[in-house]
């Protein structure tokens, strides 16, 4: 491509891989959800959920990086679902202020139930990227990632 198209092509905001990954994302999310809300559940706290049954006794800051907020926007949601009887908080044993946190039978119950719409939102990505191999999509992804990191 000749720097003339490039520059073309950069005078079209729309015409950007930033746009286009902000478009996919936002498309994600709103259908995230909108499925999730039909259990009661928001994205952040469908990622917690997630993140929890792998490594159960997390710490808020670590929740916080896996749901892409702020610590302050993670203790907020933390204090949700412990309302609501989806997670359990206890102070860590050597670490008084810090908090760790574990997922209740009503947690997993919830988290089973999301699983599935979260499932079909992930079958219809790899529908859509088809004929590409999901593998190299994501790899791809990821490295644009990376590339702004």
């Amino acid at each position: 491509m000749s720097s003339e198209e490039t520059e073309s092509r950069l005078d079209d905001p729309y015409a950007t891989i930033g746009f286009a990954l902000k478009q996919a994302q936002q498309a994600l999310r709103t259908h995230m959800d909108a499925e999730l809300r039909t259990l009661g559940l928001t994205t952040p706290q469908y990622a917690v959920l997630t993140f929890l049954s792998v490594e159960p006794g997390a710490s808020n800051a670590e929740l916080a990086r896996r749901a892409f907020v702020t610590p302050q926007t993670m203790q907020a949601i933390l204090v949700a679902m412990e309302r609501a009887g989806l997670i359990m908080r206890t102070p860590h044993a050597r670490h008084g202020r810090v908090q760790t946190t574990e997922l209740t039978a009503k947690g997993r119950e919830a988290l089973e139930a999301a699983a599935g719409m979260v499932g079909d939102a992930e079958a219809r990505l790899r529908e859509a990227a088809s004929p590409l191999d999901p593998q190299v999509v994501t790899e791809m992804l990821l490295r644009l990632a990376g590339a702004l990191r």
